[in-house]
């Protein structure tokens, strides 16, 4: 690595270039991991407060219309990941200029597609609710939550976004830190805005987009103050012309990512209440519940991995990028294994978890552990789509996103069931995941096996 390449006397900067592996990993992904589960942490008090202060009936509509509202963390990352990817090459290649505008162009991007969302949302949220199965007394309510979280998206869409920028820059804690106190300001708003304003499941929504928006307000309040590790123009905010398209390009895999749950969730569900009852639908939630839980710190490791790759690229420093690709793939193999193995042995205490008083038959056991069968390769599956955008090879990552979700899931679960029956939804979802992972794997492999020069 030249001189030249090398950022200025930033302690993470230094850390991520030099510092051991093991100790990059440790020291970038325990705060990571916290950020994730904060951030899923918002979704379950927003249904604690929804249920204990208006009602089931409550609840259910705003869980009808929360898929939809999810949107905002894929309109977050296009702008947030694209941006973070763009800022970590760019402080490993100490291009002082583009870091300058860097978030001023994420920040645009951001409010240009919280328009979009709010136009979106709010605009057909009567006839997106009644899609997700709303009928009679949950639209208004369904309707009432999404057109919350749509006219204030910018809040939450904004703070996310500018988050992750304090990710791409390797600053885990500080991220850590200004998201916790976003979702403080959410706990403390969400009872206020349904009791006092009365303002019903809308408050929940509003509070959310508050809490992110305190979150951003936290960190560009950083770049005005000049205390980033790398030059910014808190003054501008606009579509930088060399930066808007890199951003996109970049953020789109995880944007795909992200959004396409939606497209899962319905696939999914609607193909169990045809051929199945609610006793499949209820235990497949639960069983599904337990499996992005354990993929919660898989995340973590995936946004810690992110700066860490991007920067290492930025300076040159290729073999690096690999060695530390292998140790966060194996750092999440450890993590993820052993309670892998324990959920394999024991499914149905862990299950019982969720549904205290089922009696789990056979079939169901089986259909959990088929399902968490593919845990152990995720690492590998997880970290590629880290290390592809910040490779500067994000159309590799978003050619399997698209893949996976849209030529393989929807019609492997639309058709398989037909013949297998309720065990085609499983073995169906897992085997396209060992698809996608050996897919993933020989693209690592491939660009390993390339020089950087030839991957650009």
């Amino acid at each position: 690595m030249s001189k030249a390449a090398c950022p200025s006397g930033d302690a993470d900067a230094r850390l991520i270039l030099t510092g051991h592996p093991w100790r990059v990993m440790w020291a970038m992904s325990w705060p990571a991991v916290l950020v994730m589960i904060l951030f899923g942490l918002n979704s379950v008090l927003d249904a604690v407060y929804i249920g204990q202060l208006i009602g089931q009936q409550a609840l259910a509509g705003a869980v009808l219309a929360y898929p939809i509202t999810q949107l905002t963390l894929g309109l977050g990352s296009l702008a947030g990941i694209g941006g973070g990817v763009a800022l970590s090459i760019a402080i490993g290649r100490n291009d002082r200029e583009l870091m300058r505008c860097l978030p001023g162009t994420a920040l645009a991007i951001a409010a240009v597609v919280s328009l979009g969302y709010a136009i979106f949302g709010a605009g057909l949220a009567e006839p997106l609710v009644r899609g997700m199965g709303a009928h009679d007394e949950l639209i208004p309510i369904a309707a009432s939550y999404l057109r919350a979280s749509a006219l204030g998206g910018i809040g939450a869409i904004a703070g996310l976004t500018l988050n992750m920028l304090l990710r791409g820059e390797g600053k885990m804690k500080l991220a850590a830190t200004f998201m916790a106190i976003g979702l403080l300001a959410n706990i403390v708003l969400t009872p206020i805005f349904i009791v006092v304003f009365d303002w019903g499941v809308a408050g929940a929504a509003w509070a959310t987009n508050i809490g992110g928006a305190l979150g951003g307000v936290l960190v560009w309040r950083r770049f005005a103050r000049g205390q980033a590790s790398y030059p910014v123009n808190a003054r501008y905010v606009g579509l930088h012309p060399a930066l808007r398209a890199r951003i996109v390009k970049l953020g789109t895999p995880a944007m795909i990512s992200s959004s396409m749950g939606l497209v899962q969730a319905i696939v999914v569900f609607n193909m169990l209440s045809r051929i199945g009852d609610e006793a499949d639908i209820a235990f497949f939630g639960a069983a599904w519940r337990v499996l992005i839980f354990m993929l919660t710190p898989l995340f973590g490791l995936m946004r810690a991995y992110q700066p860490v790759a991007g920067i290492n690229y930025g300076a040159g420093q290729w073999q690096r990028v690999q060695q530390t690709y292998w140790t966060f793939v194996t750092a999440g193999a450890l993590m993820i294994i052993p309670v892998w193995a324990m959920m394999s042995l024991f499914p149905d205490q862990t299950l019982a978890l969720m549904l205290p008083d089922t009696v789990f038959s056979a079939a169901d056991l089986h259909h959990f552990r088929v399902l968490i069968l593919v845990l152990p390769i995720l690492p590998i599956v997880f970290t590629a789509l880290a290390l592809l955008p910040a490779v500067e090879r994000p159309g590799k990552a978003t050619l399997v996103s698209v893949t996976r979700q849209l030529l393989l899931y929807v019609p492997v679960i639309l058709l398989l069931p037909r013949f297998m029956g309720i065990s085609g939804v499983y073995y169906g979802s897992t085997a396209i995941d060992f698809l996608c992972t050996l897919w993933l794997a020989w693209i690592v492999l491939h660009i390993f096996r390339t020089s950087p020069s030839k991957t650009t």
